[in-house]
C-alpha cells in the first residue's frame, strides 16, 4: 500500500530533480574496503570554486534507509529505519544488529555509564538499552510532540534533546513548526525549544553549545546550554538562502537552496551538514561560508566524523527519501571519506 500523497508527487518530484542536477558532479565510489592509512592518501585540496575531489568507499550498503550515525568505542552505530534495526559496523566492515525497534529507530546517543539511549519514532518514546542489549522504556514523550520524534543528541550529562517532524511529512500535510524536547537522566520531558523548522541533526560544541539542523528554515540554529540544561540565548548560527515561507512542502523543497539534515562538528569549530537535496556534504563556518564541500553523486541525509583518528566522514547515502521509495528496496549505504580536521564536540 503506498502511504505517500502530496509527499509522492511533489516533493518526491523535487528531489528526483535535484538528484538528476547533482549526479553530474558525482564522486567516484569504491567498494573496496581500505585502512585509515590507505584513506590518508585521498587527496583532500580544493580547487578554487570546485567541490572537493575525493574518493568514497562503501562501508555497509544492502540496507533501506540509513540515518542517526554515531562513532561510539570503535564502532560507527547507525539506525535502519525500514528493517527497524540499529546496527554497529567496526573497521574490518563488519556489523552487528545492536537492537530491534519495532516502531523505527531514529536518533542514537549515549548516557554517560554507556548505555545507549534510541528514539522509537512512531511511538514517541526513547528507549535505553542495557549491557546485555535489553531495551527498556527511558521516557514517554506522546505528550509533548506533535509528530513523529527524529533525531537526538546526549550531552555529558545524560541529557537528551529530541527533535519531532511537527506534521506529518510522508502524509502530505502542510508544514508546522515544532519544538525540541529534553529528556532528563530520570526521564522528566521538558519542551527546551519551540518554533524550529523541523528540527533535525544537533550538534553540541565544546563550551556546551547545541546547534539544531532546521531543514525547512534552511538554517542552523544555536542555543546555549545552562547548567539545568536549559536552553537560552537562541541565534542563527548559519542561514542558507531564505526559509521557503509556504506551508506547502513541495513548493518549499523547490526553494531551499539547502535542505540540513544531519551534523556532525570537528575540531576547528565548523560543522559538516547533510544536505538532503542536493547529493553532498558541507563544512561551514559559523556565519555561514561553506569551506567545503564533497559530491556524493546520491543522496546524504546524515553525516558523523569518527575512525581511530576522528578524521573519518561517515555519510549515510540513499537514492532517494520518500518512505514508499525506500521501504521495500535494500538500497541504501553507508560511505566513508578522509578528512583533514578530526571530530569535536557530540556526538
Amino acid at each position: 500500500m503506498r502511504l505517500v500523497t502530496a509527499f509522492d508527487g511533489c516533493l518526491g518530484a523535487a528531489l528526483a530533480s535535484r538528484d538528476r542536477t547533482w549526479s553530474l558532479h558525482g564522486a567516484p565510489v569504491s567498494k573496496a574496503f581500505r585502512t585509515a592509512d590507505d584513506d590518508a592518501r585521498n587527496e583532500v585540496t580544493m580547487e578554487e570554486g570546485q567541490p572537493t575531489a575525493r574518493e568514497l568507499r562503501v562501508v555497509l550498503d544492502g540496507y533501506s534507509y540509513l540515518e542517526c550515525p554515531r562513532w561510539h568505542d570503535g564502532r560507527l552505530w547507525v539506525s535502519d529505519f525500514y528493517t527497524n534495526k540499529v546496527v554497529a559496523a567496526d573497521s574490518r566492515g563488519g556489523a552487528e544488529v545492536v537492537a530491534e525497534v519495532p516502531n523505527q529507530p531514529s536518533g542514537l546517543g549515549f548516557l554517560p555509564d554507556g548505555r545507549a539511549l534510541i528514539v522509537s519514532m512512531r511511538d514517541h518514546r526513547v528507549l535505553v538499552r542495557d549491557a546485555a542489549g535489553a531495551l527498556s522504556e527511558h521516557a514517554d514523550l506522546s505528550g509533548a510532540v506533535s509528530g513523529m520524534l527524529n533525531d537526538m543528541v546526549v550531552d555529558e550529562q545524560g541529557r537528551a534533546y529530541v527533535g519531532n517532524f511537527g506534521f506529518d511529512l510522508m502524509g502530505g500535510e502542510p508544514l508546522r513548526h515544532t519544538t525540541i524536547t529534553r529528556v532528563d537522566t530520570d526521564g522528566t520531558v521538558t519542551t527546551a525549544a519551540d518554533d524550529l523548522g523541523f528540527p533535525n541533526g544537533m550538534v553540541i560544541l565544546p563550551g556546551g553549545v547545541l546547534v539544531v539542523a532546521e531543514t525547512f528554515a534552511a538554517r542552523l540554529t544555536a542555543f546555549d546550554i545552562g547548567e539545568d540544561g536549559e536552553l537560552s540565548n537562541r541565534r542563527v548560527w548559519a542561514q542558507f538562502g531564505e526559509p521557503p515561507g509556504t506551508e506547502d512542502v513541495g513548493e518549499a523543497v523547490e526553494l531551499l537552496q539547502v535542505g540540513p539534515d544531519g551534523i556532525c562538528a570537528d575540531a576547528d569549530g565548523a560543522i559538516w551538514v547533510a544536505d538532503a537535496l542536493h547529493q553532498r556534504v558541507m563544512r561551514v563556518a559559523e556565519g555561514g561560508e561553506i569551506l567545503d564541500e564533497i559530491p556524493a553523486g546520491t543522496g546524504v541525509f546524515a553525516c558523523m566524523l569518527g575512525g581511530d583518528d576522528g578524521r573519518t566522514l561517515y555519510l549515510c547515502a540513499a537514492p532517494s527519501f520518500p518512505e514508499h521509495e525506500r521501504r521495500p528496496v535494500r538500497e541504501a549505504q553507508l560511505l566513508a571519506v578522509r578528512v583533514e580536521v578530526p571530530h569535536a564536540g557530540l556526538p
